[in-house]
């Protein structure tokens, strides 16, 4: 399985709070799961095109959460884009993701399900919201959860909608 991204695509990470895996544990991660979401969803972008990632805590993406949207508590993963697509193509600032580590930490617990899995998934549908998908409507919902199953399978992580909603509010 190809795991390249696309021509220049760079990742910037910062951790800001949480106790989350090692940097370069979490550049792994996402280079992976976008390079996963960029096959399966034939997502373009311009050459040189960069996402950041923000890994914080609850109380880091609540004031995102609270400032952003109007909703006062933390949430497990918000999208923020970036350059608006020129004939469906995306870039140079593909946008801004921002992760809350405690929520992403519950839910997997909750879940019953490995961590690095939460997140890989969390950062296909973050990654995805910044492509414009959505799922505030329930055919838009359908769409991007096909997608993130579709993306996920690949990947070997199990379907994150088979017997449950998942509450990605945030994003």
């Amino acid at each position: 399985m190809a795991s390249a991204l696309p021509d220049g695509f760079q990742i910037d990470i910062a951790v800001e709070a949480g106790d989350w895996p090692a940097e370069a544990q979490l550049l792994k991660l996402v280079q992976t799961a976008a390079a996963a979401a960029f096959r399966e969803a034939e997502l373009e972008v311009l050459d040189g095109t960069e996402v950041s990632l923000l890994f914080t805590n609850d109380a880091g993406i609540q004031k995102l959460n609270h400032q952003w949207r109007e909703k006062d508590k933390p949430t497990n993963v918000l999208s923020f884009p970036g350059s608006d697509p020129q004939e469906d193509i995306y870039g140079p600032l593909l946008g801004d993701i921002v992760y809350a580590y405690e929520t992403v930490a519950r839910e997997a617990k909750d879940l019953g399900i490995e961590f690095n899995n939460h997140l890989t998934h969390l950062t296909v549908h973050g990654l995805l919201h910044l492509f414009d998908y959505d799922h505030q409507e329930n055919d838009e919902a359908e769409l991007m959860e096909s997608l993130e199953t579709a993306i996920l399978a690949k990947l070997g992580i199990d379907d994150p909608y088979a017997d449950r909603p998942l509450e990605a509010d945030g994003d």
